[in-house]
């Protein structure tokens, strides 16, 4: 069996091997959504396949749909030359659910598969645009996407370029942002209703999503103040809040394995020149959460129809407060925490370390003991109940290959909200000893600790990306394993900066014990382990 609308035509080999096909007719879809396209979405990842692309099949399988997604993708163009076009669009979804078993599904819901670094798929996408029907444009960039300010506090240079330039038909601009506002330009043009709706996993997304849309837009040399207007009348121009959760790790080789024992064979896995895993199957965990601010000025999918699909529909403080639990309390400090030590002690898989005695009670403590008292209830999921599903069902579920090396990419952007908003919360509350933290210090001082980038035996490793890794290894570079003095110097500029803790951490009261912790874990080869097991018992 290979992934493309020919095959899919053998019924019966696809049902053989239990695997189920689209209840559509795909060709009437794609017509369909040439002529009004109702939904585009910004980046082609894996959560993207696995999550709304599902959702929009689901509507088209129940007929409350009649087009597809329009995906679009700039930061990796090779995820549309080498999955999307050749397998006509289509993607092999493995659910893998915590009572071992396994959905597998053709997902046919995108219609089609833009380059944005491609001057006529940007051509195509500016029409797009300027289409009546076109209800939303959702966003799966990461936090770096909306980045237009450098480190150095002034406009990225593309960004920079961008606002000072007109794009006629056979021109573009170079930044994400830069193309986002060039295409939301035609829509203004019709003075066209849209809701942007970021459904990245970052605090406060729309806002961030928005700032960035506005920044531009005010800046752009070609645009007239009504541009601006229209950009910040929520009647034209919504930026819904959104919260996500459905983990979706990299191809994984158990699951290609699988398929290719009962007959499918389009399951290379590779990784394009920019260092993206890609395969044509997508795998990811059953469980999954969509909460989404209400407010779609030309309306939206009916997501609200499809039963027990995690889709909340609901107010701007409900997704507040879902954002901060899942995110500052119930899954994420988890996750981070299990990123960090996983790649310290040598684990390649997130479910391995969940039968580790001391990693269990790290995440045990960090949710149940720090984190819940500070919780915030967003009163539509428990987070008692939330916390229990993750630590108990997700993370340990063996048919979830998820690796510590993924989880903590771009650490140095998560920590503000993963423990920040945790230390805040502490130093606010008169009824709480901020020095009852303990794992949270610990995992921090271990994350600095990883940036050595020699794991617990002494062996050299290849630190995954982020943003900050160059600024921080450079003040890190005189520490060797086994040093033992007094790192304060030294530690004392990391820990106090609140572009990475939220906080000054010695105003807090935990720079001390962030150093002193960082001190025992840098002492000797085997010290991750012995300090983490001293800890959490």
């Amino acid at each position: 069996m290979k992934l493309n609308d020919t095959e899919l035509q053998n019924k019966d080999q696809w049902e053989n091997a239990g695997i189920i096909l689209p209840k559509f007719n795909r060709m009437t879809m794609i017509e369909r959504t040439k002529t009004m396209p109702e939904w585009v979405h910004f980046g082609a990842g894996n959560i993207f396949r696995a999550f709304p692309a599902v959702l929009q099949q689901t509507l088209l399988e129940k007929g409350l749909m009649q087009t597809g997604i329009v995906v679009v993708e700039d930061y990796d163009g090779e995820i549309i030359d080498k999955i999307f076009l050749p397998h006509d669009c289509l993607t092999l979804s493995v659910t893998l659910k915590s009572n071992d078993s396994i959905e597998k599904r053709i997902i046919g819901s995108v219609a089609q598969a833009l380059r944005l670094d491609r001057i006529e798929d940007f051509a195509a996408l500016r029409k797009i645009f300027a289409a009546e029907s076109l209800k939303i444009a959702s966003f799966t960039i990461t936090e770096k996407g909306y980045n237009f300010i450098g480190q150095d506090g002034y406009l990225l240079p593309d960004v920079a370029e961008d606002i000072a330039h007109t794009f006629s038909s056979v021109d573009m601009p170079k930044s994400y942002i830069g193309k986002l506002v060039v295409v939301l330009f035609e829509r203004y043009k019709k003075n066209l209703p849209i809701a942007l709706v970021s459904m990245d996993n970052c605090s406060h997304n729309g806002e961030k999503l928005f700032s960035a849309v506005s920044t531009f837009a005010e800046k752009w040399t070609y645009a007239d103040k009504n541009f601006l207007d229209y950009i910040n009348n929520p009647e034209k121009v919504s930026f819904p809040l959104s919260m996500i959760d459905k983990i979706t790790p990299r191809p994984d080789e158990t699951v290609r394995q699988m398929l290719e024992d009962i007959g499918f064979f389009d399951t290379t896995i590779s990784t394009t020149s920019k260092q993206t895993y890609i395969a044509p199957f997508v795998n990811a965990e059953e469980t999954q959460y969509l909460v989404i601010e209400d407010v779609f000025p030309n309306g939206r999918p009916p997501f609200e129809k499809i039963e027990n699909c995690g889709v909340f529909l609901t107010d701007r403080e409900t997704v507040d407060r879902m954002e901060k639990m899942k995110v500052c309390t119930c899954l994420n400090p988890l996750h981070t925490a299990l990123a960090v030590f996983g790649c310290l002690l040598g684990y390649t898989k997130i479910s391995e370390e969940m039968k580790d005695p001391d990693l269990v009670k790290l995440v045990e403590i960090i949710g149940y003991k720090e984190g819940l008292p500070v919780v915030v209830d967003p009163f539509i999921v428990s987070p008692k109940v939330f916390i229990d599903q993750v630590i108990k069902e997700r993370l340990p579920n063996p048919f979830m290959p998820d690796t510590p090396q993924r989880i903590i990419c771009d650490t140095s952007q998560k920590i503000p909200i993963r423990f920040g908003e945790t230390i805040k919360a502490y130093m606010a509350n008169a009824t709480l000893n901020i020095q009852n933290l303990c794992l949270i210090p610990l995992t921090l001082a271990a994350w600095v600790r990883y940036l050595l980038a020699i794991d617990d035996n002494g062996t050299a490793f290849q630190v995954s990306p982020d943003p900050f890794f160059e600024y921080l290894s450079a003040r890190l570079k005189s520490i060797t394993l086994g040093e033992k003095g007094n790192f304060h110097a030294i530690l004392e500029p990391i820990l106090s900066d609140k572009k990475i803790f939220a906080v000054n951490l010695y105003e807090a009261g935990l720079g001390e014990k962030v150093e002193a912790l960082f001190t025992e874990l840098v002492s000797s080869a085997g010290a991750v382990r012995k300090t983490l097991h001293r800890v959490v018992n």
